[in-house]
């Protein structure tokens, strides 16, 4: 890129100096199109619970869920991410609960669907929310087996995608996973069924808050790093993305965000795919913590934040606060 003009015939502050030139010359735009909010879903009737680690976030119960949603459809937000709330005693060794065609990923998906039929539901395929063990795939002599694992997730998707599920999104970090899903999705039908691959999940320290919110806190035994990338890392993250696209991913996801934002570039650089972001409970729960003491303007931060995604290349972002910035976008 060349750069002309010097001072003081250039002036680069011309351009800042009213809000409607700043608006002209903004390079990256966030919309609430970009946004995708995910959402906790729990048992029984009429629940509405806070998640104690993540201000502002509640679990619901099925009969709230269009409820729960109602606002951010009307603001434009195109898609929900759904997330079960397992209580460890309803949990075991397989992860059976997620292919139970009535779990609430399934039930959710279908009250969903019939409230909005063209709200995009985005379903989490990963056995953490179903194990004893908290580990994303079933546990052989003590190490997360990778076949047997990618064969009952293959049995996962179908349930969620026959219940209304939009987009398979498998967070697990499985090899292979995404090509076996895909002929699953496609042997049964499912031609139109999308899959968001979590293509570049590392084992991250951000993901505390979510494992409260989805009743994980204290299960998991050991670690997930033979199977999540290590926060070291980069060029692997583009392989790893390539195996997917290769394997049939319609998009893919780069998590955690913002220590990730050099990944993201990368991948979108490198591939030109649709790629996404996920803004995970870690740093929701941390930028909150600073507003909650005053230490960070709440609507600043968050903008902030989002908009280093657009920038960085990212389609859209999973956030937890989408609905409080498709708020802002819509009153600026």
């Amino acid at each position: 890129m060349n750069f002309f003009g010097s001072f003081p015939n250039t002036r680069m502050r011309r351009n800042r100096r009213d809000v409607w030139t700043r608006k002209l010359v903004a390079e990256n735009v966030l919309t609430a199109g970009d946004l995708i909010w995910p959402i906790f879903l729990t048992d029984g009737e009429n629940r509405i619970e806070p998640v104690e680690s993540m201000p502002g976030i509640v679990r619901v119960s099925v009969d709230r869920a269009a409820e729960h949603v109602a606002e951010a459809v009307s603001l434009g937000i195109p898609a929900v991410a759904l997330f079960p709330f397992t209580p460890l005693e309803a949990r075991d060794e397989e992860g059976t609960g997620a292919l139970d065609t009535n779990n609430l990923m399934c039930r959710g998906a279908r009250a969903l669907k019939a409230a909005y039929p063209d709200l995009g539901l985005i379903g989490d395929v990963a056995l953490d929310t179903y194990t004893s063990h908290g580990h994303d795939g079933v546990l052989r002599d003590g190490y997360v087996h990778n076949e047997d694992t990618v064969e009952i997730l293959c049995r996962q998707a179908l349930a969620m995608a026959r219940a209304g599920v939009d987009v398979i999104a498998p967070s697990d970090m499985m090899d292979g996973r995404v090509g076996s899903i895909r002929k699953a999705l496609d042997d049964a039908g499912l031609i139109h069924t999308r899959i968001m691959s979590y293509a570049a999940k590392y084992a991250s320290g951000f993901y505390a808050p979510f494992r409260d919110a989805v009743g994980s806190t204290g299960a998991l035994r050991g670690d997930k790093k033979t199977y999540q990338m290590d926060p070291a890392n980069s060029d692997e993250a583009l392989r790893e993305v390539a195996l997917d696209i290769s394997e049939g991913a319609d998009m893919v996801m780069v998590k955690p965000g913002l220590p990730y934002l050099d990944i993201i570039y990368r991948v979108k650089a490198e591939f030109g795919v649709p790629t996404f972001a996920y803004q995970v409970s870690g740093e929701y729960s941390m930028l909150m913590a600073a507003v909650e003491r005053g230490w960070l303007d709440h609507d600043r931060a968050m903008m902030e934040a989002l908009i280093a995604f657009k920038r960085a290349g990212a389609n859209g972002v999973l956030t937890y606060f989408a609905l409080k910035a498709a708020r802002l976008l819509k009153s600026g």
